[in-house]
């Protein structure tokens, strides 16, 4: 049977899986906060909606928002009033807590609730590269598992309950975690007389290179941090990982300087940049003054 799907939140990377589910011909209704961010999506065949409550009636809603308030606020005016959707699909980066009451609100109203963070960008999207983790009743997985399919290479299902929030923030762990060290071995190979280009070329066609350091690569040699993710957003997974570490009795201490080094690059002011700005500020702890590479560089996207 054909579902039904509604959106709630298009801006980077929501706009981009909303995109691709147009494009794959799913029937779908769109609202965002701001319109006019959200308009475009007629083009491809999308309803936009001014108001949550019109996706009451939708088999599937999604929801991409900046962070536990915003999902608290959006389920709130989807679910008051009547009968939601079928299924809750949040793909937002939340606490566990914030997720087990998203839960609870959605299963008062009959709603399932799934919790679906992912890994990637917007590039990663469109590139169809995108992964999903997954947790809830295996019931409602298994019910929005042909949506999933149509909008990355791959869902795992992690368990019952907020597991897949605990992976997730796991997961963005080690991205700081990745960049920062990135950066310092880049500044090293640079201050040794070695072209970024060339050292990044190397490790990402070594053992150690992976799909990551790849389509990071580009911003590294080209100096360029139009934002994938933002120093402030990443901070915000620090202090959840962190919390959830201390919680759980687990000793992170890479982890923990590393939040410092995120926090100060958050600190710079420049937060509307991507948290690829760990090579600016390594450099320049380092007394190496970057300029940018006019090379060539494949990101593994095929961008």
């Amino acid at each position: 049977m054909t579902q039904t799907a509604g959106w709630i939140g298009t801006g980077r990377m929501g706009y981009a899986m909303a995109e691709r589910l147009a494009l794959a011909g799913v029937d779908l209704a769109v609202w965002n906060r701001t319109r006019a961010k959200a308009e475009p999506l007629r083009e491809h065949g999308a309803q936009v909606v001014g108001t949550i409550a019109a996706l009451r009636d939708r088999d599937v809603v999604f929801t991409t928002v900046a962070g536990s308030g915003d999902l608290t606020e959006v389920l709130g005016e989807l679910l008051d009033g009547g009968p939601g959707p079928g299924v809750v699909v949040d793909c937002s980066t939340v606490s566990a807590e914030a997720s087990a009451a998203a839960r609870a609100t959605c299963a008062r109203q009959g709603t399932g609730f799934l919790a679906a963070p992912v890994s990637g960008n917007a590039k990663v999207v469109r590139a169809g590269l995108l992964s999903f983790v997954c947790s809830g009743p295996r019931e409602t997985y298994e019910r929005v598992s042909g949506l999933l399919a149509r909008l990355g290479r791959s869902a795992t299902y992690a368990g019952e309950g907020e597991t897949a929030r605990l992976v997730k923030i796991a997961h963005n762990l080690l991205l700081g975690v990745v960049t920062q060290t990135l950066a310092e071995v880049t500044v090293l190979a640079e201050k040794g007389g070695v072209s970024r280009h060339a050292f990044l070329e190397f490790l990402n066609d070594s053992v150690v290179g992976s799909p990551f350091t790849r389509y990071k690569s580009p911003a590294f040699v080209h100096l360029d941090y139009t934002p994938t993710f933002t120093p402030v957003l990443l901070r915000k997974d620090f202090d959840l990982g962190l919390t959830a570490a201390r919680e759980l009795g687990v000793a992170m201490p890479v982890t923990a300087l590393t939040a410092q080094l995120v926090q100060a690059a958050a600190g710079t002011g420049r937060t509307g940049e991507d948290f690829a700005i760990l090579l600016d500020l390594q450099a320049a702890a380092s007394g190496l003054e970057l300029k940018p590479e006019d090379v060539a560089v494949d990101d593994g996207l095929g961008s």
